[in-house]
C-alpha cells in the first residue's frame, strides 16, 4: 500500500524560527502518523511571491500553462493527500510569502474553474503563529478572520472541504494585550528555561492539533 503524502509548507523569511521548527515538529509527527512527507519552505527554495506575466489567470483560457517554476509546484501540490501551511500571523493574514504561493500557484484552470476540482477529496490543516495572547479580547476575531479567509476564501473555494485553521498563541513569548478599547499592552519577554518552556509548549501544541485534525 502506498503511503499518503502530506505536503507541509512552511513560510518563514528565517530558518530559525518558531515558524520553521513548527513546520519541522509538524513534518516529524505527520512521519510518524504513515505519511510520506515533502517539506516545502518557500524562503529556502527561492520561491518569488510576487505575480508574474507568465503565471497571470487568462479568464479566456482555462488550460493555460503556466511557468515552470508555478508548474512543479502544481505537482506537489497534486500529489498531496494533506496540505499543511505553517505561517506566522501578519495583520490577520498570512504573510506576503504564503499569500504569493496561493496567488502564483493556486491558478485559474488549475486549483479552481473547473465543475469538478481538481483538489477535491484533499484535506488541509493551517497553522498559524500568532503574537496575541488568548486572553486578548480580539482573539475570537482573529480566529474569526483566519477561519474564513483561509479554510472557507482558499481550502473550500478551491474544492478542498476538510480543512481548518489552528492558531498559536504568544507567539513572541511575552505577553501582548489589546483590550476592547484598542489599547495595547505589552509585558516582559520570557528568559532562560521559561522561554524554552514556553516554546516546547507551543510545539506540543501543534502536535496535539495535528491529531485532532487527523483523527
Amino acid at each position: 500500500m502506498t503511503a499518503k503524502t502530506a505536503l507541509v509548507v512552511v513560510a518563514h523569511h528565517r530558518a530559525d524560527s518558531l515558524t520553521a521548527r513548527i513546520g519541522d515538529v509538524v513534518a516529524a509527527r505527520l512521519k510518524e502518523a504513515g505519511y510520506a512527507i515533502d517539506l516545502l519552505n518557500l524562503q529556502a527554495e527561492g520561491f518569488d511571491p510576487r505575480m508574474t506575466v507568465a503565471d497571470q489567470p487568462d479568464w479566456d483560457d482555462r488550460d493555460k500553462a503556466y511557468s515552470p517554476e508555478v508548474q512543479s509546484h502544481m505537482d506537489r501540490i497534486t500529489a498531496a493527500d494533506l496540505i499543511v501551511p505553517v505561517f506566522p500571523v501578519y495583520w490577520n493574514a498570512p504573510p506576503a510569502l504564503l499569500k504569493g504561493w496561493i496567488d502564483r500557484v493556486w491558478n485559474y484552470g488549475f486549483s479552481y474553474g473547473r465543475s469538478k476540482p481538481r483538489l477535491a477529496g484533499r484535506r488541509m490543516l493551517w497553522i498559524g503563529t500568532a503574537g496575541a495572547a488568548e486572553g486578548d479580547e480580539y482573539w475570537a476575531s482573529l480566529q474569526n478572520i483566519l477561519d474564513l479567509t483561509l479554510r472557507d476564501g482558499i481550502s473550500y473555494y478551491n474544492g478542498i472541504a476538510e480543512a481548518a485553521v489552528e492558531v498559536l498563541p504568544d507567539a513572541e513569548g511575552e505577553p501582548q494585550i489589546v483590550d476592547g478599547t484598542g489599547n495595547f499592552t505589552k509585558g516582559e519577554a520570557l528568559t532562560g528555561e521559561q522561554r524554552t518552556a514556553h516554546y516546547r509548549a507551543l510545539e506540543q501544541r501543534a502536535i496535539e492539533r495535528v491529531e485532532k485534525f487527523l483523527a
